[in-house]
């Protein structure tokens, strides 16, 4: 039998291989591999642990975008605790320009978790509701409890700038836009997109091709999820590519249209079964990926986490 990992210990590194646990890497540059996405923007995946998730390799790491603008480095989000530095090391292998920006794209520790390893002089950007709940650094909802890196720094690391519905960076070429469209992952996924380049950095609200975490205790909702999917959708209908959460390549925009079908008939199939008299565990037991999700790469991960943490965020929404 394989092992079970809950989302919250993904999110610290702690994730067994198929064979038994294995050692987190020590963070170093060498362990991040880099690809070109387009012209000055640069991919940065790896850091901790990973995990085969249907013969597909995701780091526990969430994934590190690097924009190269004429002022510097605008970075959006920057892996585990520890892996800061390392990040650092890398981009000296793409660019001389300093790290101007980072933007976080929620508050969980695979994402934040290397802020504090920045200069003083980086701004951190992060939506309204993520910078509270970094501050606070809640528990993850089916996890353990979240280190709070910052309290433990002094404050280092949390947000220096905030914003409420949307954010433009830069101008011209350089241009970022970063939206919220409504509680998914978290409540304070942030969208970063990138319209000279016609890319759209997800974060974890859509991280992989699976039932995403539900991270109640962080804002997150099942029911509203797919409506705000479909927020994005309809604000941004000429962007084609996509960098998730922790995908080992880049999306197109039909995967994001296919996610969003996906969490909604999640959601339905829910509700259903509630209104039906089930349970939370039958319905966690029973339910199957339906196929035509599945023919598009679609996957359980019950051998790492559960779904029943999620369908219950979804049960005690209703009514």
């Amino acid at each position: 039998m394989k092992p079970e990992v809950t989302f919250g210990k993904l999110l610290a590194g702690a994730t067994p291989q198929a064979g038994g646990p294995s050692a987190a890497p020590t963070p170093d540059g060498s362990a991040i591999q880099v690809e070109k996405i387009r012209e000055r923007l640069y991919l940065l995946r790896g850091g901790g642990r990973s995990v085969m998730i249907a013969g597909v390799t995701v780091p526990s790491a969430g994934s590190t975008t690097a924009f190269v603008t004429a002022k510097g480095v605008v970075l959006v989000d920057t892996k585990l605790p520890g892996w800061g530095k390392p990040t650092l090391e890398k981009l000296k292998e793409i660019t001389h320009k300093p790290v101007v920006t980072v933007i976080n794209t929620h508050t969980h520790m695979d994402h934040v978790g290397g802020n504090v390893e920045f200069p003083d002089s980086v701004e951190i950007v992060a939506h309204e509701n993520t910078a509270k709940l970094m501050r606070e650094m809640r528990p993850v909802t089916g996890g353990p409890a979240q280190p709070n890196l910052f309290a433990e720094n002094g404050g280092r690391g949390l947000p220096t700038r905030t914003f409420s519905d949307h954010l433009t960076i830069g101008s011209g070429e350089d241009r970022i836009e970063i939206h919220y469209f409504g509680r998914a992952h978290t409540g304070g996924d942030a969208w970063v997109r990138i319209p000279a380049l016609g890319v759209l950095i997800c974060g974890d609200a859509f991280g992989y091709k699976a039932v995403p975490p539900l991270d109640a205790n962080n804002g997150a909702s099942g029911v509203e999820y797919p409506k705000t999917l479909s927020k994005v959708l309809a604000a941004f209908p000429e962007v084609q590519t996509l960098v998730t959460g922790h995908y080992p390549t880049t999306l197109k925009r039909e995967d994001l249209e296919t996610h969003r079908d996906f969490m909604d008939e999640f959601v339905r199939a829910i509700q259903a079964a509630r209104k039906s008299g089930r349970t939370v565990e039958e319905f966690a037991r029973e339910w199957r990926i339906p196929d035509r999700f599945a023919e598009k790469g679609y996957v359980s991960v019950g051998h790492l986490r559960p779904i029943s943490a999620d369908v219950e965020v979804v049960w005690n929404e209703m009514p």
